[in-house]
Order: C-alpha cells, then sequence, then structure tokens
C-alpha cells in the first residue's frame, strides 16, 4: 500500500500527547501531512478534541481526517479496502469462510494482549493477582494450540497471527519487566519462539519491527511507572528472531512432500 498509505515510525510519549515526533530517534520527523509534531495536534487539527492520544491512526489525506484509531478495525481496513492500491491482492488475512475461527482465536488474543495491560495497570495486590492469572491462561492456550499447528487458525496465516505476533514479540522485552508479567517468557517456549521467527522472517515483516524504539517508548511513557525513564538493556529478542525454525513441518502441505 505504499502508494497509498504512508507508514510512520511509532512515536515516543515523553510529553503525554502522543510526542513529540522528533527527540529520541533522528528519522521520527514532524507528520509530514500537516507539520504536526505530536498526536494531539494532529486530533485537533480533525477536530477530535477530547479524543485519546494514540496510535495506529488511519488518516485520509483528501478529507484531512481520521478515519480510525481502533487497531483492529484499521488491520480489517487493510486487509481488503484497498485492493486497488495493493500488490499482492490475492493475499487475504480475513477470508469469509475462517471468520467465526478467525474471530474466535481474536478473541483469546485479546486475553492476552489486553491482559499484560491489566497486569501493569493494577491498583491492588488482588487486581494483579488475578490479571496476571487470566495472562497465564492465554498464553498458555496460545503455545498448546500452536504446538500442533503453524498458524493459530491452520495452514494458513490469517489476521489473528498479526495480533499475536505484536503482542509476543514485545511480550519479553516489555511486558515481563514493566507489566510485571513474570510468570511466562516467549524466549523459553521453543514453540512460540519458533513462530515468532516464522512470522519475523515472512515476507518484509521484520522491516516493520524496531525494538529499540518501542521499548523507548514504553518506559518513557508513564512516570507512575518508571519515573527516571530508566531503559532496561536489551534481552536481544530481535536478533535471535533471525535464528532457523522448522514450524513450516507443522503444515499439512509440507508432511505431504516428505
Amino acid at each position: 500500500f505504499s502508494n497509498a498509505i504512508d507508514s510512520e515510525a511509532p512515536l515516543t510519549n515523553t510529553d503525554g500527547v502522543g510526542g513529540p515526533f522528533p527527540s529520541a530517534f533522528d528519522r521520527n520527523e514532524a507528520d509530514p501531512i500537516l507539520g504536526c509534531k505530536s498526536i494531539r495536534d494532529l486530533c485537533e487539527q480533525a477536530g477530535d478534541a477530547d479524543g485519546k492520544d494514540t496510535v495506529p491512526i488511519l488518516w485520509d489525506k483528501k478529507t484531512g481526517t481520521i478515519v480510525s484509531k481502533e487497531s483492529l478495525q484499521i488491520t480489517k481496513m487493510l486487509n481488503d479496502c484497498f485492493n486497488d492500491f495493493a500488490k499482492n491482492t490475492s493475499l487475504d488475512l480475513y477470508p469469509l469462510v475462517e471468520r467465526a475461527k478467525i474471530d474466535a482465536m481474536g478473541d483469546l488474543i485479546f486475553h492476552l494482549s489486553n491482559g499484560v495491560y491489566r497486569v501493569g495497570f493494577a491498583k491492588t495486590q488482588k487486581d494483579y493477582e488475578e490479571s496476571l492469572d487470566a495472562v497465564e491462561m492465554a498464553f498458555d492456550k496460545i503455545e498448546t494450540i500452536l504446538s500442533s499447528q503453524r498458524y493459530m487458525c491452520g495452514d494458513q496465516m490469517t489476521e489473528a497471527d498479526v495480533r499475536l505476533f505484536v503482542t509476543l514479540i514485545r511480550f519479553d522485552e516489555i511486558y515481563s519487566i514493566y507489566f510485571k508479567c513474570t510468570t511466562r517468557s516467549v524466549m523459553a517456549s521453543q514453540i512460540l519462539m519458533d513462530y515468532c521467527r516464522d512470522i519475523y522472517q515472512t515476507g518484509n515483516i521484520r522491516d516493520t519491527i524496531d525494538m529499540e524504539q518501542a521499548q523507548a517508548h514504553y518506559y518513557c511513557s508513564h512516570p507512575e511507572l518508571n519515573k527516571y525513564s530508566i531503559i532496561p538493556r536489551s534481552k536481544g529478542f530481535v536478533k535471535k528472531l533471525e535464528e532457523p525454525h522448522d514450524r513450516a513441518s507443522l503444515s499439512p502441505s509440507s508432511n505431504e512432500k516428505k
């Protein structure tokens, strides 16, 4: 979609307004459309004075407004709404015949992707323990599913895998430390580690990952969680994603060839 949709790097949030865009990273420049220097500025340009200062944002350059700030909705839009501009229109991550299964897996993934935030922002020990229990259950169930099939819904990558991947790649470097999700680790799971390698090494997905900036964003965004904005030394998770895997052996087509 590069000729239809501009993709900007994630932003630090040190001012609490979804920005400023530049500062820690040279490649973070002001918004190329309106010159805004924060998500708050961008929202106000669209007349969204009370909305949250969050990304992602799908912006319509012709009408000069926000189309959506909801990540799942944007994911579904990107699947087929821009096929007139896409180079690979045959790729369908949300096929009609699989939607019920994809949505069911999405509900499970939500307990993990949303659950880590519930753990991290828990205000009482009870809330923390209960939220962590839910994260552990989701993590373990996902690991079990992926122990016998290549992707979350079977033999083909779907929207469910996109949603899961972006949570798993941040789990060890960010959620396990910053949000205190200490009882599980992707790097300690051969199944989940190889699953992440499989997705990461697909097409140009590796080019969309910037762990250094992701860590800086999280660890410098919440003074109540990290007053001095100390960024922990990386565990080298992304480097490990370059290592070989054998996930293709779980595909029926691969087994037939053998």
